[in-house]
C-alpha cells in the first residue's frame, strides 16, 4: 500500500500552490479575468473607459429651489445641490456628453456604461470619482458628499458585471474621489487631499499601489479645492497640462525631478481647458476654449488636440477629465 504521504507529497510537488506570475500580469489577466484590466499610467492608448449618460436621475433638480447663500440652487433636506448660477438645457447636457462619448469610440475607445443609476444621483455622470483602475483591476472609492454616497454599489455592480477585478473598497472613515488621483508614471502617482480627499482614505489607495511598487505622492490641495484634476492632467508621457497657481511648489519641483516637463494654464484660459484627457500619448480631448498662447504651447510640444463644446456639462460640476473613467490603458513602458 503507499503511503498517504507520500502521494500528498508528489500531489503537492505536481500540482501546489503558484505565487507567480502575479495577479496583475498580463498572463493572469487575460486567461483568468478575461481582459489585461487596469491602468499604469494616464496617457497610453485609451482601450476602455466607463461612462454614463445624464438621465432620469436629474428629474430630482427643482429651479424653484433657489439658495441665495450660495447663488445657485439645491434643497438641504433632500441633500442635492447644484454647483453654477445657471442650470442648462437637459437635452444640451445630453447632447455634448453624447459628443463626447463618439469623439471616444472615434478614436477606437471601447466605451461601458454604469449600470442602475438613480436615486437622484445626477453627479453619476461624472464616472471618475467612483473607481480608479491600477494594474489588475480598480479600487471602489467612498464619495465625501452626501449627495453623491450610494453610487459605489452601482459602480461595484458594474465592474463586477465587467469582470473587472476589485482589489479594494475604501472603507472605514476613508475618503477617496478619483479626480484627485493621478498616474505620472507606471511607479508614481499622486493623490491630492482635499475636502473630499482625507489621509485615511489616501492610506487605503497607497496600501493597494505599495503592493505594485508604485509610490504615492501627497499634494494638500489648497482652501476648498476639490480635486487635483482641476490642476494637474498628465497629456504625454513626461509632458504635463498644469494650472501652476493652484498647485504647490514643492510639488512643480518635484515633477521636474521625475523629468516631466508642464504647459502652464494661460491667465486667458477657461478654468475647465485643464480638464482634458488624453486619449494617447500626445493626443488629447479637451473642452473648447483654450487661449492662443496655450494652443501655440500645444504646437510646441507636438500634441494634438481635439476641442469639443461642453460647458452645459460643466455646469453640473465636472469636465471632460471627471466625465471619464479609464478602465484600460496600454502600458507606456
Amino acid at each position: 500500500m503507499t503511503d498517504p504521504r507520500y502521494v500528498y507529497n508528489m500531489t503537492v510537488k505536481m500540482f501546489g500552490p503558484e505565487a507567480e506570475p502575479a495577479f496583475e500580469s498580463e498572463a493572469q489577466m487575460t486567461s483568468l479575468w478575461g481582459r489585461n484590466w487596469g491602468c499604469d499610467n494616464d496617457v497610453g492608448r485609451l482601450r476602455v473607459v466607463l461612462m454614463h449618460r445624464p438621465g432620469a436621475e436629474f428629474e430630482v433638480i427643482d429651479p424653484t429651489k433657489r439658495i441665495a447663500e450660495i447663488g445657485s440652487f439645491g434643497d438641504p433636506e433632500a441633500g442635492w445641490y447644484w454647483q453654477s448660477e445657471t442650470i442648462p438645457p437637459f437635452a444640451e447636457m445630453q447632447a455634448q456628453h453624447d459628443a463626447l462619448a463618439q469623439a471616444l469610440r472615434d478614436e477606437g475607445v471601447e466605451v461601458v456604461t454604469l449600470d442602475g443609476v438613480g436615486g437622484g444621483r445626477f453627479k453619476s455622470c461624472y464616472t471618475r470619482d467612483s473607481a480608479i483602475a491600477v494594474r489588475g483591476g480598480a479600487i471602489v472609492c467612498r464619495l465625501a458628499a452626501r449627495m453623491r454616497r450610494g453610487e459605489e454599489p452601482v459602480v461595484s455592480r458594474t465592474l463586477a458585471n465587467l469582470g473587472v477585478p476589485i482589489l479594494r473598497t475604501v472603507q472605514g472613515s476613508g475618503l477617496m474621489e478619483g479626480g484627485s488621483f493621478a498616474w505620472i508614471n507606471s511607479r508614481t502617482a499622486v493623490v491630492g487631499r482635499s475636502i473630499r480627499v482625507n489621509e485615511a482614505g489616501v492610506a487605503q489607495v497607497e496600501d493597494v499601489l505599495a503592493k505594485q511598487g508604485v509610490e504615492v505622492i501627497r499634494v494638500d490641495l489648497g482652501g476648498y479645492d476639490i480635486h487635483i484634476d482641476g490642476a494637474f492632467v498628465m497629456i504625454d508621457v513626461d509632458l504635463a497640462l498644469v494650472n501652476a497657481a493652484r498647485l504647490p511648489y514643492a510639488f512643480l519641483e518635484r515633477l521636474r525631478e521625475l523629468g516631466v516637463r508642464s504647459i502652464e494654464l494661460n491667465p486667458d484660459d477657461a478654468g475647465w481647458i485643464v480638464n482634458c484627457l488624453a486619449v494617447r500619448p500626445g493626443r488629447v480631448i479637451m473642452p473648447q476654449g483654450a487661449s492662443p498662447a496655450t494652443r501655440s504651447a500645444f504646437d510646441r510640444y507636438g500634441v494634438d488636440i481635439v476641442t469639443l463644446p461642453y460647458d452645459a456639462m460643466q455646469l453640473n460640476g465636472g469636465g471632460i477629465h471627471c466625465s471619464t473613467c479609464p478602465l484600460i490603458r496600454d502600458s507606456v513602458d
